[in-house]
């Protein structure tokens, strides 16, 4: 009997470790052949970061991990995408600062994934670069994966001056992808806050 994947957020680990694993890309194929941005609101615990990693490994061409799922012989896999993943659900945010110094930690990590050279300046500047220069280096539009991108707000939920200049500061950098469209084959993004608890009070 196979066991049961219990806290396990990675896909491969599932796959390789024989786990139980409900097949869900169908789901995934219908997004993928969608408009390609969407926004998933779910509480904590309920596949949501499986999900992204599903979706990384997808575009990103690992076949073999989908070996007699429905997706295996509907999708191309030699066409791969650059993954740019971004996760908030570590930490706490007490302020702006140290919003933006994670996000600047993120894009490092993703730049040198990628091994490209980016702008230094601004998050948003930064991430602006990002973009631009992993799909010039890939020849090939790049996806945005975000896990949890209100969970600064949400650790600010009790002082919501504070978690107005967050919820601005996140704005500035989540904009970007509205800028850089036209570089972008995908975004997929989570959130875990109820939204009526952000603007309570």
């Amino acid at each position: 009997m196979k066991k049961l994947p219990i806290g396990i957020q990675t896909f491969s680990s599932i796959i390789d470790g024989d786990f139980v694993y409900i097949d869900k890309t169908p789901m995934i194929k219908q997004m993928l052949d969608g408009a390609g941005r969407y926004f998933l609101s779910r509480p904590r615990r309920f596949g949501k970061s499986l999900l992204l990693d599903t979706l990384k490994e997808v575009f990103e061409g690992n076949q073999s991990l989908f070996k007699g799922l429905y997706i295996d012989d509907k999708w191309d896999w030699s066409e791969q995408y650059p993954v740019l993943r971004f996760d908030f659900a570590d930490g706490t945010f007490t302020s702006k600062d140290t919003l933006d110094e994670e996000i600047r930690s993120q894009l490092r990590l993703q730049q040198n994934k990628h091994q490209v050279e980016c702008e230094i300046g601004s998050v948003s500047a930064r991430f602006r670069s990002l973009i631009q220069a992993t799909q010039q280096k890939y020849q090939q539009k790049v996806v945005i994966l975000i896990d949890e991108y209100d969970k600064p707000i949400f650790d600010n939920i009790e002082q919501p001056e504070q978690a107005a200049v967050i919820q601005e500061g996140l704005k500035s950098f989540y904009s970007v992808m509205k800028g850089q469209d036209a570089h972008i084959r995908f975004i997929f993004m989570t959130v875990v806050t109820k939204i009526k608890r952000i603007w309570a009070s």
